[in-house]
């Protein structure tokens, strides 16, 4: 249970951080601005870290309510000290909600340049593919939100479809390797 308050932390904190990073915007010299000059996004956790803290628990929230209708999940005793989305303040379809567009928000953070996979290989975030599986998930986020807006079980089970085809595309070039490919060690390889 601790482990999704631990998500839901590192999620505000990499929210906040994007938000802080998007607000530094570089003026030109002599513009007049006070704006603050832009920063490079510092990479705190490895992809593994990055997928185990906020991609995964987030799909699993989207991935629930495709065989069970989060309206039934009770909240919890104290819902603001909730570990499980769905039985938080924000929970029910707030929370199958938010975390499809969690997924979407998060995807950004898999072009961070400088993330390293577990194996210590960069993230190929300039590879085509890459930005191409990233704008997947993206989309996908997007179009589970929209299933989640309907509160219609039928449209979120077509909608986790989408966020699993998203996640696979990437996991067979990236992700999934065999003792014959190189195992973990080459992950993050074509």
């Amino acid at each position: 249970m601790r482990i999704r308050s631990f998500v839901f932390v590192l999620l505000i904190f990499a929210w906040a951080g994007l938000l802080r990073e998007e607000l530094a915007i570089a003026q030109a010299p002599g513009s007049g601005s006070t704006a603050a000059p832009r920063t490079t996004a510092q990479v705190q956790a490895n992809l593994a870290q990055l997928m185990r803290g906020i991609l995964l628990p987030n799909s699993n929230v989207v991935f629930f309510a495709q065989s069970n209708n989060p309206a039934d999940v009770k909240p919890a005793p104290d819902p603001s000290s909730a570990t499980d989305p769905l039985a938080s303040t924000y929970g029910g379809w707030t929370a199958v909600e938010n975390s499809s567009l969690a997924l979407s928000e998060a995807a950004r953070l898999l072009t961070v340049p400088g993330r390293v996979c577990s194996n210590g290989r960069p993230v190929p975030v300039m590879n085509a593919d890459w930005v191409k599986f990233v704008q997947g998930l993206r989309q996908a986020g997007i179009t589970a939100f929209k299933a989640a807006q309907t509160k219609n079980q039928d449209k979120m089970l077509d909608a986790a479809d989408v966020v699993t085809t998203a996640c696979t595309n990437c996991h067979n070039v990236y992700r999934e390797k065999t003792a014959q490919q190189g195992g973990l060690a080459s992950r993050c390889t074509k």
